[in-house]
């Protein structure tokens, strides 16, 4: 496999499957589903090398291409990924073979056009993941928009979805306008201080940019990626762009694209400046804090199904900011793996939204009551997932939320004891909702009519069950290739900031910080 362009190949193939989609007839609705299930299944398996040939015990980005791109500008075609970007390109890989299948049906307008936008997604969310120059995966960052504004645009809910779809696509452009402007003032001040003029991402982490500089940059890069996540107050765009999107819109919406604001947090705004990350830390920790019970408390009053779900995404992300905010091991673990997890259980939750909206045409949850006499293998999955999202032990939820706790108390008892209560309001509001949905006597006769789970349907919810539990039991095999990049992520965070502290006007206040 040495010297084999992998990572090129995996961001890649998606785009042959798109162009092949063209020369089939928009008419031909079987032909235009099987190869784009065929060309995102392949994705998947061109991904899983990548898992089984990753050396745990380095911190070292691996599988790296570098090659000359526009060399006068200092830009590379620099791709690598460490335990934390391969564990989130296999959850992007995994979750578009799924999404591609649920859309076989709930997608009958378009579906050429819509196969072609799913791939072409899937190779910006995959680029985005492995580039390690700041132009291209702003490149990268700016595919991914363009796709998804179109799924909610065209197949989403014909009544608001020109209303989603342009609020999503402003928000995350102010974003975007403001990190492109970071990166160009990174790329001069590094030019000017070294010499070396170049956006590359390996050669930036060796540079200690100057800490007036730093708070700007930070901010900047930090806004782009907070509308993304999306932190309170920057989320109201991300309950109308779920609920307005189509099902797979909203399950790669949730498992993949709002994780490139948590991941570029990680990666970038971090790292590059750590001085600045420090400074605002109780800052991002209080908003974090917010978003979980305002999520929270707001899931509980939502009477639209999705809704419910778009607005516990809002708690769930803060628990992963408040873990990697924290700044140790069991929170920055805590926080990565949490990422995974929403992807799973919130993916799920949006599947079996959608399964029943394509029979009955509604999300409200008054409209159903009793569906478990009904519909008896869809209610064992959907508890499933239901205990995964509130965190049972055994599933993957336990883990993530157990660990952000563990790091959110070591660092502040108050973060702890706070981001528990979101632990308590979770439970309340899917239980509660599990309980009207699935529990009762049907009321609606149109209800008594609902078919189980067709043999499809089952095929795209049993991977996600399957991954509830193996997350839940057997941690570790995640957590290992994970372990050393986050070690590496905290030792450098801290020591950085070590070697940038002593040009703060007030040594004492930051110093004062570090003993945290």
């Amino acid at each position: 496999m040495e010297g084999f362009p992998i990572l090129t190949v995996v961001t890649f193939f998606p785009i042959v499957g798109a162009v092949i989609l063209l020369f089939i007839d928009k008419e031909n609705h079987p032909a235009l589903r099987t190869v784009a299930l065929m060309f995102s299944l392949g994705e998947f398996i061109l991904s899983l090398p990548l898992f089984f040939l990753f050396e745990n015990s380095t911190h070292q980005m691996q599988f790296q291409e570098v090659l000359p791109w526009i060399e006068s500008y200092g830009i590379t075609y620099h791709l690598g990924i460490d335990g934390i970007s391969l564990l989130l390109v296999l959850l992007t890989t995994f979750l578009t073979v799924l999404c591609v299948l649920s859309a076989f049906s709930a997608i009958q307008t378009r579906v050429k056009e819509f196969m072609i936008s799913f791939l072409f997604l899937e190779t910006g969310m995959v680029g985005a993941l492995v580039a390690l120059d700041l132009v291209l995966f702003y490149i990268f960052w700016e595919v991914m928009l363009i796709p998804m504004y179109l799924l909610i645009g065209v197949w989403g809910d014909p009544r608001r979805r020109i209303y989603a779809a342009v609020k999503f696509f402003l928000y995350t452009m102010a974003g975007s306008v403001l990190m492109m402007v970071a990166i160009l003032a990174l790329y001069f001040i590094h030019g000017k201080a070294t010499g070396n003029y170049t956006f590359d991402l390996l050669e930036l982490y060796k540079f200690g940019v100057p800490l007036g500089a730093q708070y700007w940059l930070f901010g900047a890069f930090a806004l782009a990626f907070a509308i993304k996540v999306p932190m309170f107050p920057f989320h109201t765009w991300l309950p109308d762009a779920h609920t307005e999107a189509p099902t797979a819109g909203s399950v790669i919406l949730a498992g993949v694209l709002l994780k490139m604001g948590t991941y570029g947090f990680i990666r970038f705004a971090i790292p590059l400046f750590p001085s600045a990350a420090m400074r605002f830390l109780p800052l991002v920790c209080a908003l974090a804090l917010v978003g979980i019970i305002y999520g929270a408390l707001v899931s509980m009053m939502q009477d639209d199904l999705k809704r419910l779900v778009a607005f516990s995404s809002v708690s769930h992300l803060g628990y992963v900011m408040l873990g990697m905010f924290a700044l140790n091991m069991q929170g920055v673990q805590g926080s990565v793996y949490q990422m995974l997890n929403h992807g799973i259980s919130t993916g799920s939750l949006f599947l079996i939204v959608g399964i029943i909206y394509e029979r009955r045409h509604t999300r409200m949850i008054a409209d159903f009551g009793g569906l478990s006499k009904v519909m008896p293998v869809y209610a064992a999955i959907f508890m499933i997932v239901t205990l995964s999202s509130i965190g049972l032990p055994g599933t993957n939820g336990f883990v993530g939320e157990f660990l952000i706790l563990l790091g959110a108390f070591k660092a502040k008892t108050i973060y702890g004891v706070l981001g528990a209560t979101g632990v308590v309001l979770g439970a309340a509001y899917m239980l509660w909702m599990f309980q009207r949905v699935m529990f009762g006597q049907i009321r609606n006769p149109e209800n008594l009519k609902l078919k189980d789970l067709n043999p499809r349907e089952i095929a795209y919810m049993v991977p996600m069950v399957i991954m509830i539990f193996l997350m839940g039991i057997y941690p570790r095999l995640f957590f290992q290739k994970m372990d050393a990049t986050v070690d590496h992520f905290i030792k450098d965070v801290k020591s950085r900031y070590e070697a940038t502290v002593d040009q703060a006007p007030s040594k004492a206040l930051l110093a004062g910080e570090m003993k945290r």
